[in-house]
């Protein structure tokens, strides 16, 4: 068959000599197991062989569906994210859905940014949403739970414990953090935290805290950033080092590795050496950071995974599965050991 256009499902099944409904049923990952396995192949093979492409759009939408899920982010040029999205759309496309994103990246009014989002969202009939958005209480947010829409969020929670969520183990990587520096012989550690108005922040100050106890310490300083923001992190540092003249440290634990290069920013222009002076800890373990000067230890999470398996279970949520409406997924972090931190420069007090 020689075309000048793209063939057609019609098209298709003239070359294969089948039903145009036995190949609709191949093409759909939801029907697919209604075909006999040695037709299924021979039909993706001349699929590939004359070029066709399903319109999964077109047909979703014959059948009053959207095949579509709303994705809201909070700064999509923030490292974290792409690979969380990465894992979203290869979890939505081996259903046969693709996602519709949206950047929310406006401080002044990012609440005002995602709900009109969400409003444009709902006119295209995207039949969920997956929200990394979300501060500890969002009116929209749980505006859009009453509403009835199905609702999976990435690396936060909503505060009331309404809504499924896949997370980072935030208390752990705490813990590993604290756990390292100790180890190594610090005692006098302080924290960079994050906006408590989100899960994470809140989250990773009480880790920080309670591995201080374990360990039979108390904070030297907690100061919180009013971002995860590199410019916040400076901001911060620079209230870290006033502090520092009255009570010193010699590590810090940072929430988030923007931070904690806003930190490292800081340090260096005031001329401490790190991690000679000062060690410091990162967390989310982004791209690029054995790039830095001096490479960031930081506490990895599994930022891939994290996108796959909150679109697997707004998938599951969908199709109505057990217990899917009400999950929370924690995801194990490890600690990631750079040049950034090392043995204090003197003992300090037990």
């Amino acid at each position: 068959m020689t075309r000048s256009t793209a063939p057609t499902l019609q098209d298709l099944a003239k070359h294969l000599g089948v039903h145009k409904s036995t190949v609709s049923r191949a093409i759909d990952p939801a029907r697919r197991h209604l075909v006999a396995p040695d037709l299924l192949q021979r039909i993706e093979a001349a699929a590939r062989e004359l070029g066709y492409r399903p319109n999964h759009a077109a047909a979703a939408l014959s059948r009053g569906r959207s095949k579509t899920i709303g994705v809201l982010l909070p700064d999509i040029t923030n490292p974290v994210f792409p690979p969380i999205l990465r894992g979203i759309e290869d979890a939505l496309d081996e259903a046969g859905y693709f996602a519709l994103l949206a950047n929310t990246s406006r401080p002044e009014n990012s609440s005002h940014t995602a709900q009109v989002a969400v409003e444009r969202m709902q006119a295209q009939r995207v039949e969920g949403f997956l929200v990394a958005t979300a501060t500890r209480d969002d009116a929209w947010l749980e505006s859009l739970r009453q509403s009835g829409a199905q609702i999976v969020l990435i690396n936060r929670t909503d505060g009331r414990g309404h809504l499924p969520a896949v997370i980072s183990d935030d208390m752990l990587g705490m813990r590993l953090a604290v756990d390292h520096l100790v180890g190594l012989g610090h005692r006098q550690i302080a924290h960079l935290g994050g906006p408590e108005s989100l899960s994470t922040g809140l989250a990773r100050r009480m880790g920080f805290e309670q591995a201080m106890r374990e360990h039979k310490l108390k904070p030297t300083h907690i100061v919180s950033a009013e971002s995860y923001a590199i410019d916040s992190g400076d901001m911060a540092m620079q209230q870290l080092l006033a502090l520092r003249q009255k009570k010193p440290f010699t590590a810090v634990v940072t929430a988030n590795d923007l931070i904690a290069l806003g930190a490292l920013q800081a340090l260096q222009r005031a001329g401490i050496r790190v991690p000679q002076e000062v060690s410091i800890v990162g967390h989310n373990d982004m791209p690029l950071l054995d790039q830095v000067n001096p490479p960031l230890t930081s506490v990895r999470i599994q930022h891939y995974e994290m996108g796959f398996r909150a679109a697997r279970l707004l998938l599951d949520a969908l199709r109505q599965r057990p217990g899917s409406q009400d999950a929370t997924v924690v995801l194990r972090p490890q600690l990631v050991v750079r040049a950034s931190t090392s043995g204090p420069p003197h003992a300090g007090p037990a």
